[in-house]
């Protein structure tokens, strides 16, 4: 709009200020005087176009005559011209010919609108006829349709013209100075010239910065801003410099027109100032139309060096939102263990750490694209996406977080539930295996051990084992498929350590409340045959029999069939490592001589000796109905051992304990008795020697072998149901 504006003003000013001449252009003709616009007007206001005395008139070129004829004529205002020119030619001193010539000349050439001809005639008597006569005869060759006064001396001029109006040369009061009104004139069509040639520049610039086409960079926008700001500084200068040259201008005219109390300023004179004001308004005009335009174009170049800015600070931020949004979905919240769990935790967090300033930085962005946005920015549809999809990506990011947050954080309970429970079971575990059968069947050696079953019960409850349950109801939803199969796998375990605790409580309560009595040891039978012997004494009692028949019948159960089933049971197929699948018959391949060696020895163990291996042997069908510890610990190492050896014939009637221990190697298990010899002023110093060795043909027979030593009473040269893995 303000474009517009200044346009038309500018081509106001041009369009007004458009002569067929300026002053500068005829100044040598009129430098002669040949023809004089005093500023002096008729009654009714027409200008008054003086030709004075002069004596080269008729030689005066028709060019320059018309030039400068034509140059006066367009000096007076258009109100002024329209009403018409009043023509005074003063010949007082000249001969009739050159009245002719002069009247003849303007006939042919005045190109403005003639009102009134007055001719002061010869003063000469006989050329004052001569031009009375001639005036009458030559009359219609001027052309002329306006009334031409023969004038015989100024008194008849004053009847026209008022001497106010009238210069002294013609009697009249008019002050005029023809040097100084062609230095006014001079003065006023360069000035005139300076705002039209302003006001073309002024247009021209603002053409130039409505067509310009915004960058789109950073550095481009700043360079056209500069080079925009350096040339308004310039036009601004030019501007500066045409109204000090108006200004000066007024104020010699001004000064001019009041070098005397009893001046009055003649009407070119007013006409002179009224220009000048009128240039000056017009050019003060133009220069609050072009600083309005300007204004609004150097801000919205600042606005677009502002969006470049935003748009480029945009684009960094994005990229880093970008990258942590990848690292964040990289980051897995599924973790099989406590250690990865509380891995990932921890680089969860370093990535929250590390991207706060990035979201920091992110939100202080979309507030500067708010704050622009506030400020009527013309980009407002631009950058209000932009604003919108910072705040998005970060709100992503953060609800992100706190989801994979939660997601570990009830992963790292769950784990440690499992863990926890996982280690109560391998200490339970651990603690059923570390209970001597032997010393059970005392009394106190019972009670003691059902003292450790019951404290070690009570401790689940001091764990908070049962707590992995409900947390894995309280988090089921969010949790992942391998996780709840763990926790489940841990909750099976742990019903089934409880239950073996349970049953380990039940038949220690048994021998505790029984008085047992010492164990007396008989050898087994050294015959291998598969065949059941009969027994001795058949002329037991029915009771007797009745406790025999039973007690075969419980090792009946301790077939084969007992310990394969275990292997099959769905419900204990969790506690079975993927490595021991489908390998039943290697675990358990001696299974049916043991089968076999417990029907020999129901038929050879007599009396009391038979009596007291039922608590045992119930003991061993307990633990047989649970599956055994899921870690085969080490390939190699060594345990103590307490098994009873098989002497010699002499030493039948009893077994006797002695302390082994055992080292494991890949292909053999050796049993050796260790030593401690004392020297003088020496600590003792622990030996082993050799007692017998056993060969190994993998780990699965290391497992059968543990399996033995927990569930079976007996078997070759190991010939005792108390021997048991420290």
């Amino acid at each position: 709009m303000c474009l517009i504006s200044m346009s038309l003003l500018a081509d106001e000013i041009m369009q007004q200020e458009i002569r067929p001449l300026l002053a500068v252009d005829i100044i040598e003709q009129l430098h002669r005087q040949f023809a004089l616009l005093s500023g002096g007007r008729g009654k009714d206001g027409a200008p008054i176009i003086t030709f004075p005395e002069y004596s080269g008139f008729n030689d005066v070129p028709d060019e320059d005559f018309l030039n400068v004829v034509t140059y006066l004529t367009s000096i007076p205002s258009l109100d002024a011209a329209s009403i018409g020119f009043i023509i005074i030619i003063d010949r007082r001193k000249d001969k009739w010919s050159s009245v002719k010539a002069s009247l003849s000349r303007i006939a042919g050439a005045f190109p403005g609108n003639l009102r009134l001809v007055l001719v002061l005639k010869p003063s000469k008597f006989f050329q004052r006829a001569i031009a009375e006569v001639g005036i009458k005869l030559h009359k219609d060759e001027f052309k002329m349709k306006v009334l031409i006064m023969m004038l015989n001396s100024l008194p008849d001029l004053y009847g026209y013209v008022d001497k106010g109006q009238l210069t002294p040369e013609l009697g009249g009061s008019l002050e005029y100075c023809h040097s100084q009104w062609i230095h006014h004139r001079t003065a006023i069509e360069n000035f005139a010239m300076t705002v039209k040639t302003t006001a073309q520049m002024l247009q021209k610039f603002g053409t130039d910065l409505a067509e310009t086409e915004l960058p789109n960079d950073v550095q481009c926008t700043k360079d056209l801003l500069a080079a925009h700001a350096d040339k308004h500084n310039s036009l601004q200068d030019e501007l500066k410099l045409a109204l000090k040259q108006g200004t000066t201008l007024l104020g010699c005219i001004k000064e001019q027109a009041a070098k005397s109390e009893n001046h009055k300023p003649n009407p070119d004179e007013m006409e002179n100032q009224t220009t000048v004001e009128r240039l000056l308004a017009q050019l003060d005009e133009t220069e609050n139309a072009f600083e309005q335009f300007w204004c609004k174009h150097h801000l919205k170049l600042e606005q677009c060096l502002q969006l470049r800015h935003f748009e480029q600070d945009y684009r960094e931020v994005k990229v880093s939102l970008d990258s942590l949004g990848e690292s964040l979905s990289s980051l897995s919240v599924i973790g099989d263990c406590l250690a990865r769990v509380e891995q990932l935790l921890t680089e969860l967090k370093t990535l929250e750490e590390n991207a706060r300033p990035t979201l920091e930085k992110a939100q202080l962005h979309a507030l500067h694209g708010d704050q622009l946005i506030q400020s009527n920015h013309y980009a407002v549809d631009s950058i209000r996406p932009k604003c919108i999809e910072l705040r998005r990506v970060c709100d992503d990011f953060s609800n992100e977080t706190k989801k994979k947050t939660d997601v570990l954080s009830k992963s790292l309970q769950i784990h440690k539930g499992i863990e926890k429970v996982n280690q109560w079971c391998e200490s339970g575990i651990y603690l059923l295996a570390s209970q001597a059968v032997d010393k059970c069947q005392s009394q106190e050696g019972a009670e003691l051990a059902l003292t450790d079953i019951e404290q070690f019960l009570e401790s689940a409850e001091m764990n908070q084992l049962t707590e992995l349950r409900n947390l894995h109801n309280q988090y089921e939803v969010v949790l992942s498929e391998d996780i709840k199969a763990s926790v489940l796998k841990a909750l099976k375990r742990l019903e089934d350590v409880q239950e073996m605790f349970e049953k380990r409580n039940v038949s220690l309560k048994r021998l505790s409340a029984k008085q047992t009595r010492p164990v007396q040891p008989v050898a087994p039978r050294p015959e291998s045959s598969p065949k059941r012997p009969t027994l001795k004494n058949p002329s037991r009692t029915t009771g007797t029999q009745q406790r025999e028949s039973d007690i075969a019948s419980q090792l009946s159960t301790s077939s084969p069939q007992g310990y394969f089933a275990e292997l099959d049971n769905s419900e204990l197929s969790h506690l079975t490592p993927p490595s021991l699948e489908n390998k039943r018959d290697v675990l358990f391949g001696n299974l049916p001589e043991i089968y076999e060696f417990h029907n020999r020895l129901v038929e050879s163990i007599f009396g009391n000796a038979l009596l007291s291996w039922q608590h045992k042997i119930c003991e061993i069908q307990n633990e047989i109905n649970h599956s055994t510890p899921d870690k085969i610990r080490r390939k190699q190492g060594s345990n103590d051992f307490s098994p009873f050896i098989h002497h010699e014939v002499k030493d039948l009637a009893r077994f006797k304990p002695m302390q082994r221990h055992l080292f494991l190697y890949d292909k053999m298990l050796l049993f050796c008795k260790k030593r401690e010899e004392t020297s003088d002023g020496h600590e003792k110093t622990p030996s082993y020697s050799f007692k017998h060795s056993l060969k190994l043909c993998s780990a699965y027979s290391y497992l059968s072998l543990v399996i033995f030593f927990r569930y079976c009473p007996l078997h070759d040269e190991i010939s005792s149901v108390n021997a048991q893995c420290v």
